[in-house]
């Protein structure tokens, strides 16, 4: 048996969460001992919101030569593009944005990062098979954050050659003519509009009747009619896939159709399947993942904490960075404390752009709710910018304004998103926000528009001008 290594924290994982829960382990002057599988560089900077935004920006310029020849331009049908070179810039970038986190994780942990893979023996006792050999570390507190991997589901094996998750599809040497997607969340929309836009030709898949998790029924109309228009969409429908000489056909109802390849895009589960939880003792949910509090990342009542991906619950970068803090935070003292989380912000980044902040539609009380509504149509920039069929709606108290949650699908949909995120947060009313300037003429003013919408339906407000407060004396 191999002698045990003393240490006070053990962090599991150097992507993001565990980054984050190093600074604060670090700022406690806290021995420890960070464990990562390899490769390092996060799952964000490696195969998520990095690449796959260089391949949006690659679709969206290419589709350029569209809007030049309606202002005139002549010659642009004869352009061509090389798509093995697309996507070698591709991962020029990639490799760059993973490189500096990856520097980043060897140079906050310097000698005490242990690139290996670990198990439990018990909560705070983990064996780790590394190239030098096994090692035992013994902490006061340990800290998961091992990220998470893409769903293949076993009815896939048929066609596993003609596969790929978005964890191989950066590395493809060229793109093929035609792709299949298998699910349209977030990262299954993006990816198939950037491919689309490159010019392959896409079909997208999936039991859900609408895109990217959107729960208001008016968004969701809009934007399948929207990206419907860039891609077929096959939703709320079983496909099956099958084997063919040359690819892989997709059957859907009376649908079928050819491609290349296959993209899964079904969801991704957290690496924690190979930390022999159970046997180590933990408390597990039906789905076997830890039950743990979220306002202090604790996992019952054991020295141990799980931040991003590793616990399910909010897979998203800037959630993980929170999460990690948290995680570090409180596995360096003896009472965990509990951390108010901030409002939910969800962006696809489609180009007009999906976007949910605060309480989605499904969630809202089914009554005492306005909502306040925005058409790019109405809206001078969004003509100027031929995003007329942006829509915005937000949804507040109907007593009083109060900011309840947002949804979008709109052309610079990132920004008007962190603005309602940033409001929604603070408090604000519709009467609040309108209170504040609006340039002209910008996007932005769709929220203004949105805002007055709530403030139309409010019981009376006084006197004054809507959008201007009083000056205020000393």
């Amino acid at each position: 048996m191999p002698p045990e290594i003393l240490t006070e924290i053990v962090i599991l994982g150097a992507g993001t969460a565990g980054m984050y829960a190093l600074r604060e382990v670090r700022r406690a002057g806290r021995r420890f001992v960070m464990i990562d599988p390899g490769p390092l560089g996060t799952t964000c900077a490696r195969v998520g919101c990095m690449p796959s935004k260089v391949a949006l920006h690659a679709g969206a310029e290419w589709a350029t030569r569209k809007a030049l020849a309606d202002l005139g331009a002549q010659g642009v049908q004869g352009l061509s593009i090389d798509l093995s070179v697309t996507w070698a810039k591709l991962r020029e970038q990639r490799d760059f944005f993973s490189n500096n986190a990856a520097s980043k994780a060897r140079a906050g942990a310097k000698e005490r990062l242990l690139e290996g893979k670990a198990r439990f023996l018990e909560p705070t006792l983990l064996e780790v098979e590394t190239p030098d050999g096994v090692k035992r570390i013994r902490a006061e507190a340990v800290v998961i954050a091992t990220g998470s991997h893409p769903v293949v589901p076993g009815w896939l094996a048929q066609v596993q050659d003609r596969t790929v998750t978005t964890d191989g599809l950066f590395e493809l040497p060229s793109l093929p003519a035609r792709v299949g997607i298998l699910g349209l969340g977030a990262i299954g929309l993006e990816m198939g509009l950037a491919l689309s836009r490159l010019g392959v030709q896409v079909v997208g898949a999936d039991l859900a009747p609408h895109v990217a998790g959107i729960s208001d029924p008016i968004l969701a109309e809009r934007a399948r009619a929207r990206f419907g228009r860039e891609m077929d969409l096959w939703l709320g429908v079983e496909t099956r896939v099958e084997r063919t000489e040359d690819g892989v056909r997709l059957r859907a109802g009376e649908r079928e159709v050819e491609v290349d390849l296959l993209l899964a895009a079904l969801g991704r589960r957290p690496n924690t399947d190979g930390l022999n939880l159970k046997a180590a003792g933990f408390p597990l949910d039906s789905r076997s993942n830890p039950q743990f509090d979220p306002a202090t990342m604790q996992i019952g009542d054991l020295p141990v904490f799980i931040a991003g991906d590793a616990n399910a619950d909010r897979p998203l970068m800037h959630e993980a960075a929170d999460e990690g803090a948290i995680a570090g935070y409180n596995a360096v003292r003896a009472t965990p404390t509990r951390f108010a989380r901030k409002v939910s912000l969800g962006i696809a980044f489609s180009n007009p752009d999906i976007a949910s902040v605060g309480a989605r539609f499904d969630a809202l009380p089914p009554e005492g709710v306005v909502i306040g509504t925005a058409g790019g149509d109405k809206n001078g920039r969004a003509r100027i910018l031929g995003a007329t069929d942006s829509l915005l709606r937000v949804y507040a108290d109907a007593r009083d304004g109060r900011l309840l949650g947002a949804a979008m699908v709109a052309t610079g949909g990132e920004h008007l998103a962190h603005l309602l995120a940033w409001a929604i947060q603070r408090g604000e009313t519709a009467s609040s926000l309108l209170q504040l300037p609006f340039y002209h003429p910008v996007i932005e003013e769709m929220l203004q528009s949105a805002l007055q919408d709530i403030a139309a339906q409010l019981p009376e407000r006084g006197s004054y001008p809507l959008g201007l407060a009083l000056e205020e004396r000393t």
